[in-house]
């Protein structure tokens, strides 16, 4: 793991794989970290280089300073990162926030991908109630003790009966973020939304949602698709929010082929 800092603030992220190949960006969902990626690295890694990164407040990452987080400044960190990396281009993907991450790149810096795959997320996500009772939760009550909560809508109930300790897990990686950092993200997701803004861009664009995901349910990808004009959607059976940590050897195939068809 590197660190980078941007605009005062301590990024981690990890950069893999020969400077020759593609650049893959790689988003990670809210409350979890860049390690959800970790399964698929392995078989991108011999044909892309590879850029994950921790969220303000996630991870390995410093907590977001004073004031509001936007989908801009996220999207921001991206480029940065993009850039410190040596790309003008490059593919992206996200899940949850991560997607949001994607869109905000689909509304204003197009030109730098060559292909966008957003997973179980939307243009709207929920509502401002519920995310602004998520943030004021986290703030009086702290991720640890909220995490038995929230992390099992993250994943497929099968995924819990495979693998027992998936739940203590991630509740432990959750409970070890920044109680305000992610509050600031729960209050940017209920105020900025994507409808509207997203036709037209001339990105080429997948998305997957997962069957049992009870966070971004099929509706929801649904609706992006028709705000980004149509885009091709998939939606995977019997898997949850996170992909790439329920089905990884599933999710790295259809990646590596949304990739090499742009």
């Amino acid at each position: 793991m590197a660190f980078l800092n941007i605009h005062g603030r301590s990024v981690a992220y990890r950069l893999l794989g020969s400077e020759a190949n593609p650049l893959v960006m790689l988003a990670h969902p809210l409350g979890m970290s860049q390690a959800v990626w970790d399964d698929i690295l392995p078989v991108l890694l011999p044909r892309y280089r590879v850029l994950t990164w921790d969220l303000p407040g996630h991870g390995a990452s410093q907590a977001w300073g004073e004031g509001p987080i936007t989908p801009g400044d996220l999207a921001g960190e991206a480029l940065a990162l993009a850039e410190h990396a040596g790309a003008d281009r490059f593919h992206f993907a996200g899940t949850s926030i991560g997607g949001v991450v994607g869109q905000s790149l689909i509304e204003h810096h197009a030109q730098r991908l060559l292909s966008a795959t957003l997973t179980n997320t939307g243009a709207v996500i929920g509502n401002a109630e519920l995310w602004n009772t998520r943030a004021s939760r986290v703030r009086q009550e702290g991720l640890a003790a909220m995490s038995e909560e929230i992390v099992p809508r993250w994943f497929a109930p099968a995924c819990f009966e495979s693998e027992p300790a998936l739940k203590d897990g991630w509740c432990t990686q959750m409970g070890r973020g920044d109680d305000d950092s992610y509050a600031k993200l729960c209050e940017m997701l209920g105020r900025d939304v994507f409808t509207g803004k997203l036709s037209g861009k001339g990105v080429k664009v997948q998305l997957f949602g997962g069957s049992e995901d009870m966070a971004t349910p099929p509706a929801t990808l649904k609706a992006l698709a028709v705000e980004l004009d149509g885009a091709l959607l998939e939606i995977l059976e019997g898997v949850g929010h996170v992909p790439s940590v329920e089905v990884p050897a599933q999710f790295a195939e259809r990646l590596i082929a949304v990739i090499q068809a742009a």
